[in-house]
Protein backbone atom coordinates (compact mmCIF):
# COMPACT_ATOMS: atom_id res chain seq x y z
CA UNK A 1 0.00 0.00 0.00
CA UNK A 2 2.86 2.39 0.70
CA UNK A 3 4.28 1.84 -2.79
CA UNK A 4 0.97 2.84 -4.39
CA UNK A 5 0.77 6.01 -2.31
CA UNK A 6 4.35 6.91 -3.16
CA UNK A 7 3.68 6.35 -6.86
CA UNK A 8 0.69 8.70 -6.76
CA UNK A 9 2.72 11.30 -4.90
CA UNK A 10 5.62 11.16 -7.36
CA UNK A 11 3.29 11.40 -10.35
CA UNK A 12 2.54 15.05 -9.55
CA UNK A 13 5.91 15.83 -7.95
CA UNK A 14 6.82 18.45 -10.57
CA UNK A 15 3.73 20.58 -10.05
CA UNK A 16 3.72 23.58 -7.73
CA UNK A 17 0.56 24.32 -5.78
CA UNK A 18 -1.14 27.66 -6.42
CA UNK A 19 -0.94 28.48 -2.69
CA UNK A 20 2.83 27.97 -2.67
CA UNK A 21 3.32 29.89 -5.90
CA UNK A 22 1.37 32.82 -4.43
CA UNK A 23 3.91 33.27 -1.61
CA UNK A 24 7.17 32.48 -3.41
CA UNK A 25 9.31 35.32 -4.74
CA UNK A 26 12.60 35.46 -6.60
CA UNK A 27 15.50 35.36 -4.11
CA UNK A 28 17.35 38.00 -6.14
CA UNK A 29 14.70 40.50 -7.27
CA UNK A 30 12.08 39.77 -4.58
CA UNK A 31 9.47 39.83 -7.39
CA UNK A 32 6.80 37.16 -8.03
CA UNK A 33 7.67 33.93 -9.83
CA UNK A 34 5.63 32.00 -12.37
CA UNK A 35 5.70 28.26 -12.96
CA UNK A 36 6.63 27.06 -16.45
CA UNK A 37 5.03 23.66 -17.06
CA UNK A 38 7.20 23.02 -20.13
CA UNK A 39 10.54 23.40 -18.31
CA UNK A 40 9.29 22.46 -14.83
CA UNK A 41 10.90 25.59 -13.43
CA UNK A 42 10.04 28.85 -11.70
CA UNK A 43 10.65 31.94 -13.81
CA UNK A 44 11.51 35.41 -12.58
CA UNK A 45 10.35 37.61 -15.44
CA UNK A 46 11.73 40.66 -13.61
CA UNK A 47 15.35 39.56 -14.14
CA UNK A 48 15.04 36.75 -16.70
CA UNK A 49 16.19 33.90 -14.47
CA UNK A 50 14.83 30.36 -14.23
CA UNK A 51 14.98 28.29 -11.03
CA UNK A 52 14.59 24.49 -11.17
CA UNK A 53 11.88 22.51 -9.41
CA UNK A 54 13.20 19.10 -8.34
CA UNK A 55 10.70 16.48 -7.17
CA UNK A 56 8.19 19.25 -6.50
CA UNK A 57 10.65 21.28 -4.42
CA UNK A 58 11.63 24.75 -5.72
CA UNK A 59 15.42 25.28 -5.70
CA UNK A 60 15.64 29.00 -5.06
CA UNK A 61 19.33 29.17 -4.22
CA UNK A 62 20.68 32.01 -6.39
CA UNK A 63 23.53 29.89 -7.79
CA UNK A 64 20.94 27.35 -9.07
CA UNK A 65 19.29 30.01 -11.24
CA UNK A 66 19.92 30.10 -14.98
CA UNK A 67 19.75 33.18 -17.18
CA UNK A 68 17.02 32.78 -19.78
CA UNK A 69 17.82 33.62 -23.38
CA UNK A 70 15.64 36.46 -24.74
CA UNK A 71 13.99 34.26 -27.36
CA UNK A 72 13.19 31.54 -24.80
CA UNK A 73 11.86 34.11 -22.32
CA UNK A 74 9.63 35.71 -24.92
CA UNK A 75 8.25 32.33 -26.01
CA UNK A 76 7.47 31.14 -22.50
CA UNK A 77 5.94 34.50 -21.55
CA UNK A 78 3.66 34.38 -24.58
CA UNK A 79 2.29 30.93 -23.87
CA UNK A 80 -1.41 30.17 -23.59
CA UNK A 81 -3.22 32.60 -21.33
CA UNK A 82 -0.47 35.20 -21.45
CA UNK A 83 -1.43 38.85 -21.72
CA UNK A 84 1.89 39.79 -23.38
CA UNK A 85 2.09 40.06 -27.15
CA UNK A 86 5.32 40.68 -29.07
CA UNK A 87 5.70 41.15 -32.81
Amino acid sequence: MVRGSRALHLKDAGAISKALLDILVCPLSKQPLRFCQETQSLISDAIGVSFPVVDGIPCLVPRDGKIIEDKEKMTSANGPGSAHHHR
